[in-house]
């Protein structure tokens, strides 16, 4: 902040009332609950309450942009300020799980949470923020290294994949949960994609072979799921804090060594700002490319986040986006980034993350598996990526995402680790990688049932 030279006390005392009424209340706006002015975030939790008291909260985008905000900052700012846990990614964890234990409790007002549901789910708000995650990050990266860190990252991923399996199977067998339960209701759901692209899938698969009920199935496969993300997200806060104390293992979002994206993220002082026209127009750009990779997915079942992946990185190797777009997707990643991750995780948290469900696992045999399956696979990424000339803890944290919750959990676990930039190697984790565990897990589940 420059310096300035405070006034004679003579001016001072001299200035009107009205003049010191309004720099008080301009010092008071300053104060900000996250990005949220102060007197703001009152005026928000007061309309709130209005509404609630009329039985209907509205669950358009204004009324939602106000409460996620309000919900989101308020709850990553509580994390952020707590000693020791606020290093290994509080404020992601806070603004997640705080909000669906509120649901659990009954301490949100049910129409609060119907309007907070209702926008989560069907403004796909969520994909929005993907697509905009994605394409930012992706036309903001290193073309030089771009295809050899896609290629690259299968690696730990498989490997990560398999020997995590092992570990975990080898755990929880020896707990007693027997290698069948380990290895279908707890290590697969792990690594199977999150709910709707994993969990689900996996259930109905299995009540088909097995001719059990299918919701009785997915009920017991959930808890693992939700369990292996929540354990993601804390030892990828923990990565991101041994980087800081520890500069010479990590690329801060980037994944090889030698990586460097001069053009669009050099020093903010002196690299140009988009202009309002070309942002929008990257904002268009983003939506389209995801828009064309649903299209993909209703005609070749391929997923759409995958696709708008894959057609990004054709334009950034075919040069077929201009610079100045390439800085307006830049503009669009730094802005999401910065004002909409905490209220997207607060909305994960009320509409998407059942608290019963995540507690139903919370048994010592089962609780030891998870986290052991996962610290294997994050730890298998750790340890190859040197040999890859990658760097280990951006490496792990990429591993981490295919043990995350979906969608939701690479937002989650990637907020955590400070490294969003990150998320188009999260999406083959946890798509792709996703997508064939869920293949082989049907297979030799056939296997074992016949």
């Amino acid at each position: 902040m420059p310096d300035t030279v405070a006034p004679h006390p003579a001016v001072a005392n001299d200035e009107p009332p009205a003049g010191r009424l309004l720099r008080t209340w301009w010092r008071l706006m300053d104060v900000r609950v996250g990005l949220v002015p102060a007197p703001v975030f009152v005026t928000v939790i007061a309309l709130t309450a209005y509404f609630v008291s009329q039985g209907k909260v509205p669950s358009d985008i204004l009324m939602n942009i106000a409460v996620l905000a309000v919900g989101g900052f308020a709850c990553a700012e509580v994390g952020k300020r707590l000693p020791v846990i606020r290093n290994i990614g509080a404020g992601a964890i806070f603004a997640t799980f705080i909000p669906s234990y509120l649901v659990f409790a009954h301490a949100l007002p049910a129409p609060l949470v119907i309007s907070i549901t209702s926008f989560t789910k069907q403004s796909n708000f969520l994909y929005l923020f993907i697509c905009s995650i994605v394409v930012g990050s992706i036309l903001g990266m290193d073309r030089r290294l771009l295809v050899g860190g896609f290629l690259k990252i299968f690696v730990p991923l498989v490997l990560g994949s398999l020997i995590a399996g092992a570990v975990g199977c080898a755990v929880g067998s020896a707990l007693g949960l027997g290698l069948h339960h380990t290895l279908f209701n707890i290590v697969i759901p792990i690594m199977a994609g999150g709910v709707g692209e994993g969990a689900m899938p996996l259930s109905i698969g299995y009540g088909l072979i097995s001719h059990q009920p299918q919701g009785d199935l997915f009920a017991e496969i959930l808890p693992s799921v939700m369990l292996g993300s929540l354990t993601a997200i804390i030892i990828a806060g923990g990565l991101n804090y041994l980087g800081k104390l520890r500069p010479d293992l990590t690329g801060e979002g980037r994944l090889q060594i030698g990586e460097n994206d001069v053009e669009l993220s050099g020093d903010p002082a002196v690299r140009p700002r988009p202009a309002a026209e070309v942002l929008a127009g990257a904002t268009i750009l983003a939506v389209t490319l995801y828009l064309l990779g649903t299209v993909a997915q209703k005609l070749w079942d391929f997923p759409a986040p995958v696709v708008m992946l894959l057609l990004t990185v054709i334009l950034k190797l075919g040069r077929l986006v201009s610079p100045d777009l390439e800085q307006g997707a830049y503009g669009l990643y730094q802005f999401f980034r910065t004002a909409v991750t905490y209220p997207l995780l607060f909305a994960i948290g009320v509409a998407m993350t059942p608290w019963d469900k995540l507690i139903a696992a919370f048994n010592a045999s089962t609780l030891i598996t998870i986290v052991a399956t996962v610290s294997t696979l994050i730890g298998t990424g750790f340890l190859l990526a040197r040999f890859l000339k990658m760097h280990p803890i951006d490496v792990a944290i990429v591993n981490a995402c295919h043990s995350g919750q979906g969608g939701t959990g690479d937002v989650a676990i990637l907020t955590a680790a400070n490294r969003l930039q990150l998320m188009p190697f999260a999406q083959i984790a946890t798509r792709i990688g996703g997508a064939i565990t869920v293949t082989l897990a049907l297979i030799a589940f056939r296997a074992f049932a016949g």
